[in-house]
Order: structure tokens, then sequence, then C-alpha cells
């Protein structure tokens, strides 16, 4: 888990029955209705940040941003911006520079695996940051005042996170949908720590308008967030 000087992460996903993310064919699955909209809009105004794999901005085009009235308004009596920090995770860090991500209203920063940053932003950046390690990478948030973060995938960013056990809190809506093939929120292949693999408490579920049921579970000795 993460240790009290670095971020709290919270996975905000929107899964199939059976655990997939995307059909078996590949591609956006289009999961989530009305009612993952709404909880997932305050998973982002939880948050201080949100992490996004870059190869979901390219088949996606964009990242999540926060269209309730009542909750940019209560961002912005907390002195916050209204939209999380957008922080881009890639090893090349390059992006197509179409994307309409980069003409989204928020704040991007990129941390960029195996690189160190430039001497100045990578374009479409305000803050570019190396990704050395996870330890190293979210100490450095937490010094730049991140300390909450929803990550929103893709599968091998939450892979990586789980293998570390630096997941703090899993948010799932689970949408009544089966789509089978091999695309789960965690790959096949994926080597869970042996910290994370057992013990979450169940700390929320709720039923979402659509058939779709909101499930949050936190780590062992952890208080429980509030949205």
């Amino acid at each position: 888990m993460s240790p009290a000087a670095t971020p709290e992460l919270r996975l905000v996903l929107a899964v199939s029955l059976d655990g997939r993310l995307a059909p078996a064919d590949g591609g956006a699955a289009q999961l989530g209705g009305a009612g993952d909209r709404q909880v997932l809009e305050e998973a982002l105004a939880w948050a201080d940040a949100a992490l996004v794999g870059a190869e979901t901005l390219r088949r996606h085009g964009s990242t999540c941003l926060i269209h309730r009235p009542a909750l940019v308004e209560a961002r912005r009596r907390q002195g916050r911006s209204p939209q999380p920090i957008a922080i881009a995770v890639s090893r090349s860090g390059r992006l197509p520079a179409a994307l309409p991500f980069f003409r989204q209203p928020l704040q991007r920063w990129l941390l960029q695996a195996s690189a160190l940053p430039p001497a100045a932003p990578a374009a479409g950046f305000e803050r570019h940051l190396p990704l050395e390690s996870w330890g190293q990478a979210l100490e450095a948030l937490g010094g730049l005042g991140q300390r909450r973060l929803v990550v929103l995938g893709g599968a091998q960013l939450a892979a990586s996170l789980a293998a570390e056990d630096l997941l703090d809190e899993l948010q799932l809506t689970v949408c009544p949908r089966l789509l089978g093939g091999a695309h789960g929120w965690l790959p096949a292949d994926t080597r869970v720590a042996p910290e994370a693999r057992a013990g979450w408490r169940l700390v929320e579920h709720r039923a979402l308008p659509g058939d779709e049921l909101l499930l949050r579970w936190r780590r062992p000795g952890d208080q429980g967030a509030t949205s």
C-alpha cells in the first residue's frame, strides 16, 4: 500500500460481468451508463489528479471530465481547479498532437518511463516527470501536492501498480454485459504483489441505474476515503 508520504491511489473502472474492459476482438467496449458516469465524476471530484495510460488516450482520444456543475463548484469552493490534473503515463512520451485530449480544459502532465525530462516540458504538457520507479514517481507527485490520485486505466497501468501493492482502493462498476475474450481489467500474466492478493474490505456497494453495481474495496487498515 502507499506509504503515508505518497498519494492515495484509487483505481476506477467499469467492467463487464466477466471482468472485461474490452470486447474479445479489441477496441473500446463503451461500458458504463449514467450511473457509472455519476460515480466516476464523484471519484474525479475527490482526486487531485488522474493517471491514464498513453494507449488508453490513443484509443479513446480524451480523458474523463467532471461535468456536473455541483461537483465543479464544490472544487472551486475548496480552492481547487475545476478538473483534476490529467497525468499521462507513457514510455515514449509521444502522443498524437491531434488528440482531443490536448484541447480539453484541464492541466496536463507527462509521466515518462525510461527517460529523463527534457529542459522544457514536452509539447502539450505543463510538466514532465520521469518514471524511474513507481516509488520515486509517487513520492515526487506527493511532493508536488498530488495526494489523491484516481487511476483510469488501462490494464497495463493497473497491473504495474498491483504488482507493487500500490493500489489503496478499487472502485469497480459492474455492467450487465458479457464480453468474453482476453481483455480483463488485469492482464492474464499479471503478477500481483503477495500482500495485495487478499484482505480487501468492501466499504461500499450501491445499485446504480441501468442494472449496474458499484463496488468499492479498500486495503486492510485503511480508514476509507470519502467521495
